[in-house]
């Protein structure tokens, strides 16, 4: 089935969340730069200057009145950010929700040549996480697109199901998706943690930790690839101990096959934020990206991607008799509502 530009930048950008979420977590429990300084005192980042916007007051307003709230032992912090991931997996898979993606792209002098949309559910099947596509451009899929879009779940489900099977076979922690996941090991050697603090975000306390990959580290796969050549920070909820916030950048060039398969260009942004469902369960919110990237030689993109997620519901998913083909069948709740 062909796949437009903006549906294999949603592959990459879910490739990319997944490798920060389940890997970032692990990353963050043993970074060295936290066994250095364990038991050091901390201290709040500095002061902004005039002109910071409210976000920027509110973490300063905050950090000032903090500053004699001493700070949880980090790397016990991160430990359970490692913990809380897994578990949370087990409450997200019964969940389904809406994402509406936009991608505007750029001419060489920055202004806009073109805007396409898409529309999605994203779930679990079998322990997977995917997402079927319902609308393009403001038009709903036809009957026939549908029966594609499920057929390509079900064949990204029979493969993931398959490497996972490989990997427990030999051994290994995979992600849900059956990737490789990186060792704490690993990790070390990819990049260095610093700076922690406190910083408030809509009312909620949280850990915040900057990380600064190193461009020398060996990687050993795509994932590897990803944290070695990525900056940024990551938000850690101090009373949940789970990842809420990340926004990091590509500090080089990232490529695939020399930049023949992908290609990133350096610079490129993107973040990424969780909100808090049901008071059980932490769940995408938003995603944003802006940069430069090429997949394979015929499919370019320059310019942002905004994806935001709504329509948060708990469900049951059922296999049709079709091979391949998967229902979504979402609980009645009263009046529309998503509690449980």
């Amino acid at each position: 089935m062909h796949r437009s530009p903006i549906q294999r930048m949603a592959a990459l950008k879910l490739k990319i969340r997944w490798a920060i979420l389940l890997s970032l977590s692990a990353a963050l429990s043993t970074g060295p730069s936290f066994a250095q300084n364990a038991g050091e005192p901390q201290t709040a980042p500095p002061a902004q200057t005039q002109g910071t916007t409210p976000d920027a007051q509110q973490q300063k307003s905050h950090a000032e009145a903090s500053t004699e709230k001493p700070l949880p032992d980090v790397v016990a912090l991160m430990r359970d950010v490692e913990a809380n991931q897994r578990k949370s997996e087990a409450v997200q898979k019964n969940y389904l929700f809406h994402s509406s993606t936009t991608a505007e792209e750029v001419d060489g002098s920055g202004h806009t040549k073109k805007t396409t949309s898409t529309e999605a559910d994203h779930y679990w099947i079998n322990g997977v996480p995917v997402h079927r596509v319902l609308k393009k451009n403001g038009k709903d899929l036809s009957p026939q697109e549908l029966a594609k879009e499920d057929e390509r779940i079900g064949k990204e489900v029979a493969k993931a199901r398959e490497k996972r099977d490989k990997a427990d076979a030999q051994g290994k922690e995979s992600s849900p998706r059956g990737d490789d996941e990186i060792t704490v090991s690993r990790l070390i050697e990819l990049g260095q943690f610093t700076n922690a603090r406190r910083v408030q975000l809509k009312g909620r306390d949280t850990i915040a930790v900057d990380f600064t990959g190193d461009p020398k580290a060996k990687t050993r796969n795509r994932a590897e690839d990803v944290i070695r050549d990525m900056a940024g920070t990551a938000w850690i909820d101090e009373q949940d101990h789970v990842l809420v916030r990340v926004e990091g950048r590509f500090v080089n060039a990232f490529k695939v096959g020399a930049g023949l398969l992908v290609n990133i260009r350096k610079d490129t942004r993107f973040s990424m934020q969780q909100t808090k469902i049901n008071d059980e369960v932490w769940l995408p919110a938003a995603f944003e990206g802006q940069g430069a990237a090429r997949v394979l030689l015929f499919v370019s993109f320059n310019g942002s991607v905004r994806t935001v997620c709504s329509d948060y519901r708990k469900f049951r998913a059922t296999s049709t008799i079709l091979p391949g083909a998967t229902k979504v069948d979402p609980e009645a709740l009263p009046n529309g509502s998503t509690q449980p």
